[in-house]
This record gives structure tokens, sequence and C-alpha cells, in this order.
């Protein structure tokens, strides 16, 4: 039987690193990263599964990952579909720290129609209880599966399945450390099967992709977190920087303080800054309430902080007319 082919791309993290001893499951980031062949190599079992391309790529822990990275990664998967015509799709290793923050960039601009699923360890293979050797299996296992098609970027941690858009790291310790908050998991990966209960409805690449190919820098955009006792300063600091848009991570369900809305909503009016209203609370959606539309702050709908910046700063690329960005928050 022919095996499907994966090309499976390592970019770092805990996935890809070993501690000194089998009980150490925090302090190893010291001891270098492993490339990519290496981290597949530590589990032979993985070749029953598929066809396996191991791609080197970037060893990068994952708070230093960003646009340059990304852009780079693209032009990779581009170049292995190439490469590689009888791809069946992809499973990208990477840090747990920013993992969502890079799966939705990708799901907003990858050019390619096979499976990506991206997934890390909480703790590292030398571990006693690593959950990296499974992981990497699952996420095999879903790239490798026809149900993935068209269900955009994933997450797969902990045997769930995730939507790029909705998951988020929600501790920094347990095994099941992402979720997505007001959705739950598209499916799941067991012993037996890849199984999927719900299809993302929001708008996604490859169809609605953003095209980056061109762009050698995302527009600033800063996120702004609320606070009590925030005088604004924080606020001042980023537009002096050059910020062109501002994600305000605010009170749930999604205000912004006295002090800080009044420095915000007067660059709204003079410098024509876009403010895009989230909140840190971690679940639920903001709206377009009387106060937001006052201040001409656009509501992030459900998407966190972090996430609300990068599509922010990928809307910027195409407008700065205030309707158009806020329907782009609607629709993806």
């Amino acid at each position: 039987m022919v095996k499907p082919k994966i090309a499976v791309i390592g970019l770092g993290g805990t996935i890809a690193s070993l501690a000194d001893h089998p009980l150490e499951i925090l302090d190893y980031g010291a001891n270098g990263s492993l490339d990519c062949d290496a981290v597949v190599a530590l589990f032979p079992e993985l070749n029953e599964l598929a066809d396996i391309i191991a791609v080197p790529f970037r060893a990068v822990p994952s708070f230093n990952i960003f646009y340059p990275e990304w852009k780079a990664l693209l032009e990779r998967m581009d170049a292995i579909e190439t490469e590689t015509p009888d791809l069946a799709g992809y499973v990208l290793l990477h840090g747990t720290g920013s993992m969502e923050e890079t799966a939705f960039f990708l799901s907003q601009t990858v050019h390619t129609k096979f499976p990506v699923i991206m997934t890390g360890a909480q703790r590292p293979p030398s571990a006693r209880s690593s959950d990296a050797g499974l992981n990497l299996a699952n996420a095999i296992r879903a790239a490798a599966n026809p149900a993935s098609h068209g269900m955009g970027v994933m997450i797969l941690m902990n045997d769930e399945l995730h939507a790029a858009r909705d998951a988020t790291k929600v501790s920094t310790l347990r095994l099941d450390a992402f979720q997505s908050p007001d959705s739950g998991p598209l499916g799941f990966v067991d012993g037996d099967a890849v199984t999927f209960y719900r299809r993302p409805v929001r708008r996604c690449a490859p169809e609605h992709r953003f095209d980056i190919t061109n762009l050698e820098t995302l527009p600033r955009v800063d996120i702004l977190y609320g606070y009590t006792g925030s005088d604004g300063t924080a606020a001042r600091a980023f537009i002096g920087a050059g910020a062109i848009g501002i994600v305000s991570a605010g009170f749930p369900p999604g205000y912004t303080g006295d002090a800080d809305a009044h420095v915000l909503a007067e660059a709204v009016r003079e410098k024509k800054l876009i403010v895009v209203q989230a909140s840190r609370g971690g679940a639920g959606r903001t709206f377009d309430s009387r106060r937001a539309k006052g201040q001409g702050f656009i509501p992030a709908d459900n998407l966190n902080p972090q996430k609300a910046r990068l599509l922010l700063a990928l809307a910027l690329t195409r407008t700065r007319d205030v309707a158009e960005i806020a329907e782009i928050f609607r629709c993806h």
C-alpha cells in the first residue's frame, strides 16, 4: 500500500529539545534544538504512518518567531509543493508559546490546499512522560486523513484538533494547554480514527488569503493591555513609536479605561489611527457598543488580542478604511 507523503517542517520548540534527565520537564532550553530529521528519528514508528519528508527550517524559540520566519516558511512550503507533486499534507513542529499566532497567521496567508497541522510538546522528548511522540504521530495521522481537507490550518495537541482561529494556550505546564474557549475542538485523533464534529465557517486561506508575496514587513500594530489605573502613557508611547494600529485588550466585555481611551480616540480623529477593541477576558466577543462607536473603535469579535493584532496588520496591508477593516473582522 502506498503511504501518504507528509512534509514535517521543524521550527524548534520543546518538541525539538532534550533535557539532561528523564524527570526534567521544565529547564531544558539551554541544551539547543534538534533538527527536524533528528526529532523524527526519535520515533521510528512514525514511518509506519506516512512517507515522511523531514524539512529542517529554523530552530527558533517561539517567542522570537515573527514575520521574517513566517514569510520564509510560506516560501519554503511553496517550494516543497513544486518539488513534491504527490504531497498529501504538512506537519509543522513549533514551540507552544506562540504557536497560536503562527497558526492564525498561516491560516490567513497560505497558498496550499493541503492540510496544515501544527503541533508541539509541553514536555521534551527526553522526559519520562513526554507528549512529543504521540502529538507528532497524531499530527501526521491528521495531515494524512482526507477529512482534514478544507478545514484550514489546525493545531493538534493532547489528541484534540483545534481551528487556528479559535485555539489559544491557556496553561503554562499542563498537557491540555490548548483550548478553543468559545467553540471547542473541531475533532479528535484517537487510537482508531480521526474524527471531526464541526467545520470552521470564517474566511481563511487559501480562498480568502492575504497576499504578502511582495510585503517586506507588516504594518506596526501594538497591543495596549487594560488595567486599573492606566494613565495613557503606554498608548502615547505606541503612537509615538509609529503604530498605525492598536489593539486594546480591554476590560470584558470590551471597554478601554478612560485615560487610555482618551489618548486613542484623539489619535483616531487626528492621526487616522485604527483601533480594534478586544478583551483581556480570554473568551467571548466584543460588540459594537455606542461607546466604541463614539470613540471610533472597531470590535474584534471573539479574536483574542494577539490574533486581533495580526488580523489588523494584515487588513492594513489592504486598506485604511475603517468600514472595510470592520468588515474583515466580521468575516475572518
